[in-house]
């Protein structure tokens, strides 16, 4: 049996406790990252939801997207939720003036797409790779992805919210991305998912 993973949760902003225990409910260890010498110990990272611009402000304060980009680069898993996913894409649309990205999945994510903080909905949409039933999503002021690279998969489109049809899940190698906030649901089958992503790279290294 594999080793029981690392996965840490980056905790400049955003829902880090509510990921924390979805990963630890899916099978995982979780460490809060704050310094770059803490991604040193981890097998995973989940880049939580909150707001895009702020993190990425506070990832550059600490001097954290240098080293966030070197650790993925060399095949460090991760998994981003909403404005994780942004922070994920390699080039955003409707960003602030001099946004920046961590990048990793070939991807052009639209900030906002689905509007502003009134416009947040919940939708049951299909996530095959995830099985029956339906995965009850949470958007809050989420983005969507307008369009991917070859090697993207795409593991499932919205079904509501004004944005129907627009890919909302991905996952590239050993990262990973949703446009909703699986951590504010009962539901913990796309942590569990990532938690046996980080698994197998353990067992690839």
């Amino acid at each position: 049996m594999t080793a029981l993973p690392t996965i840490g949760v980056l905790a400049l902003q955003g829902d880090v406790r509510e990921h924390a225990r979805a990963l630890e409910a899916g099978g995982a260890r979780t460490l809060a990252v704050r310094r770059p010498e803490e991604l040193e110990r981890v097998h995973g990272l989940v880049i939580p939801g909150g707001e895009s611009t702020t993190m990425w402000r506070l990832a550059r304060t600490f001097d954290m997207l240098e080293p966030l980009r070197k650790h993925l680069g060399a095949g460090l898993p991760a998994y981003g939720s909403c404005a994780g996913m942004i922070l994920l894409a390699d080039r955003i649309i409707d960003g602030a003036q001099g946004q920046e990205t961590v990048g990793g999945i070939d991807m052009v994510v639209r900030r906002n797409a689905f509007g502003r903080q009134v416009d947040s909905f919940e939708s049951d949409i299909s996530l095959p790779e995830l099985g029956d039933p339906p995965y009850h999503a949470v958007f809050i002021r989420a983005p969507w992805v307008e369009s991917v690279g070859a090697g993207v998969r795409v593991l499932g489109r919205a079904e509501g919210g004004g944005g129907a049809g627009r890919i909302v899940a991905v996952r590239q190698g050993r990262l990973m991305a949703t446009a909703f906030h699986p951590e504010l649901t009962g539901d913990f089958r796309v942590h569990r998912y990532f938690v046996d992503l980080v698994r197998r790279a353990m067992e690839e290294d």
